[in-house]
């Protein structure tokens, strides 16, 4: 007999139930939370197929009118017994033994502890030893839990409909709330739902109807048909969707900890917001943004779409790529500065050029299609001025500038120089938010890089991508707001009440619309344009992403301004001044050993006479479609010799002579054809002309 019972005792044992805070703690759910730097929560991900289990709700946050319902009709002597009533056990019994149908005697205390261990089975098809089990499990869990305790997690473990878990889950997709909203008969529905999870709709209105006598029950059939009708979406805050998006992947489990403020998530996504809605009549729908922490290397706002117009919401913006505008020409100059082929004093001619590629004649344009003849290079960059940086690229090298942009973080750009040609310069490669922030902060930190970071956790190495005196001197061109009123004009938006530097970029047919700056302590970038890839209408570097970047760059600092920058070593002033004067005298930076106090440029009668356009080796085409005696070929030359003629196998042709400037208009001939600049006693310049 004492064998057989202690048999009886191993044979039924539940072991040890966990503690209520060992069970809240690791509380399953099928959602991973995206978290910001602070714990404040930014959105959530369904990471779980099989069942959708939301937040544990504390008892004190779930609607007194449901737990007073739901425990009078599951175990109304809930409060009196220690895991089994026995009167109810003995009610079950009885009617079995009649062969009367009726319901178990189940506490929500043994119900509970069937949720905690499989092993003690589901409910309708337990052993006599699982009923033991459940039994003894629920008196081990009364001895150490309250009562308060018991309900609570029952609550949150309970299986509701369908693959809804939890009376978080069951709230929010049936009844379109939380649970403290829950109302009389929303309860009784529910009451309903917890007898019978799976149960026919007509059986779960009956069963809500009789849990609710006091109720109409017309009221409660209208309310059945809602909650089990099509479900209300379960939504995060939506804080951060395409962030969420690709942290919290399939499989994802719990809290996903991220470096981002909630507070500037919201003003970025805010400020963004609020310019596309004012960009909409000019078809503009999407924007991204991204704010980063110069001296952490920190992501603390990810606005991957902000557009209430956007058709493409998915995609996400930061990391999409979209073709650069003049955003790179910064690291162009800081690359020619720093191999001491330009200062900041040097002097580029913005005159037209005509360039010969494998593809054709290449003919940067200035973005107002005028052009300025002999500017600084601080001018140059300031107004973001095309025919200067492509000569600039001319210096350095197409394969060297793609090699500086790859060191920069600009990973996409990694293809042959031939593949980019000379509008590299001019920012025709693919590039994304994410790198661009990323580039700027290394300007902003003395040209030093690396990697940003959406996690918390230890900073990356630095790597020296710039010579910190010639990011110095570009970042200080940056912020001179005098070096872009030319083409910005004075009153720009652009100028900060503190030291911010800032460079805005337009790509090709106005797809792409980009400002990107910083100050001492933030880098900000802003993109605007459309996911699709159609034009913008008349949006340019000021109206596009520019206010945005602006709101958000004033907010980041209206606590505490930004203290501005001080020179790299290696760094000197040296005032200078031009002759002729094509800008007033000023303090320049330069590196060491490179300054100098006077810029002669050379006189027209110093230069040697030269033909500009076409291109030795170009290839033109004779439009058929377009009367023959309407097409023309511009040829230019420049030279202040007396007598310089254009002429063309050896035959002078009409010519306009402006200054030192020479244009003829020549009706073309197929054929291959010799371009000369003469005298008549000598060439100065040749080229040839291939017509077809």
């Amino acid at each position: 007999m004492a064998i057989g019972l202690i048999c009886a005792a191993l044979l039924t044992d539940p072991g040890r139930p966990p503690t209520y805070d060992a069970l809240r703690a690791r509380a399953p759910s099928s959602e991973a939370r995206l978290l910001a730097r602070d714990g404040r929560l930014l959105d959530v991900r369904r990471t779980d197929p099989e069942l959708r289990q939301l937040d544990w709700v504390p008892l004190a946050r779930i609607s007194s009118a449901l737990t007073a319902r739901i425990v009078a009709s599951e175990d109304r002597r809930f409060a009196a017994h220690r895991g089994v009533d026995w009167t109810a056990a003995g009610s079950a019994l009885r009617d079995r033994l009649r062969g009367q149908g009726g319901r178990g005697a189940s506490t929500i205390t043994m119900q509970l502890a069937a949720l905690l261990d499989p092993a003690i089975g589901s409910a309708g098809n337990r052993s006599w030893r699982q009923k033991l089990m459940q039994a003894r499990a629920a008196w081990a869990i009364e001895r150490t839990w309250t009562k308060p305790q018991i309900l609570e997690a029952w609550l949150n473990l309970l299986p509701f409909r369908g693959d809804l878990v939890g009376i978080d889950a069951a709230a929010r997709a049936l009844a379109g709330k939380a649970p403290a909203g829950i109302d009389a008969a929303e309860a009784a529905v529910l009451t309903a739902l917890a007898r019978g999870p799976s149960a026919r709709q007509a059986v779960v209105m009956a069963r809500a109807c009789r849990a609710a006598p006091a109720l109409p029950c017309r009221d409660i059939e209208v309310v059945t048909a809602r909650m089990l009708g099509p479900r209300a979406a379960i939504r995060g805050p939506g804080l951060a969707p395409q962030l969420a998006d690709r942290l919290l992947v399939a499989g994802t489990s719990g809290a996903v900890q991220t470096t981002i403020d909630l507070d500037i998530q919201r003003l970025a996504s805010d400020a963004l917001a609020s310019q596309l809605a004012a960009l909409s009549p000019r078809n503009v729908r999407d924007g991204a943004a991204i704010v980063v922490d110069n001296a952490t290397g920190e992501i603390l706002a990810w606005v991957g779409s902000a557009g209430p117009a956007s058709t493409a919401a998915a995609v996400d913006g930061v990391t999409a790529p979209r073709q650069a505008g003049s955003t790179l020409k910064p690291q162009l100059y800081a690359l020619a500065i720093e191999r001491r082929l330009l200062t900041a004093a040097s002097v580029l001619d913005d005159a037209p050029v005509d360039l010969d590629t494998a593809s054709g004649l290449y003919i940067p344009q200035n973005y107002d299609r005028s052009f300025r003849g002999p500017v600084t290079v601080r001018s140059a960059l300031g107004n973001s001025l095309n025919v200067p940086a492509v000569r600039t690229l001319l210096l350095v090298g197409v394969d060297a500038f793609r090699d500086r942009l790859y060191d920069a973080g600009y990973k996409g750009i990694s293809r042959d120089g031939d593949y980019y040609g000379f509008s590299l310069a001019l920012g025709s490669a693919e590039v994304t938010l994410l790198e661009q922030a990323a580039a700027f902060r290394a300007l902003a930190r003395d040209g030093r890089w690396s990697p940003l970071r959406i996690r918390p956790g230890a900073a990356p190495a630095d790597v020296r991508v710039i010579e910190a005196g010639a990011a110095g001197i570009v970042r200080d061109i940056l912020v001179d707001p005098s070096a872009r009123t030319a083409t910005f004009g004075e009153d720009n938006g652009l100028a900060m009440p503190f030291p911010a530097a800032v460079k805005t970029g337009t790509s090709k047919a106005l797809r792409d619309n980009w400002c990107i700056g910083f100050s001492d302590r933030f880098t900000v970038a802003v993109w605007v344009g459309n996911f699709e890839g159609d034009p913008m209408i008349g949006v340019s570097g000021m109206t596009g992403a520019a206010p945005a970047w602006a709101r958000i760059m004033l907010a980041l600092h209206a606590a505490k301004p930004g203290q501005g920058f001080s020179l790299p070593a290696g760094v000197v002033r040296q005032r200078v001044h031009w002759a002729p004067a094509i800008e007033p005298p000023r303090e320049e930076l330069f590196l060491r050993g490179t300054a100098l106090d006077t810029v002669r440029i050379a006189e027209a009668a110093q230069l040697r006479p030269r033909l500009l356009a076409p291109a030795d080796g170009a290839v033109v085409a004779i439009d058929p479609d377009i009367p023959s005696a309407r097409q023309r070929v511009t040829i230019r030359a420049t030279g202040s010799l007396p007598g310089l003629a254009i002429a063309i196998d050896g035959r002078a042709v009409a010519m306009r002579r402006d200054g030192n400037r020479l244009t003829a208009l020549w009706r073309p001939v197929p054929g291959v054809h010799l371009v000369a600049l003469t005298d008549g006693q000598h060439i100065h310049d040749r080229l040839r002309l291939v017509v077809r």
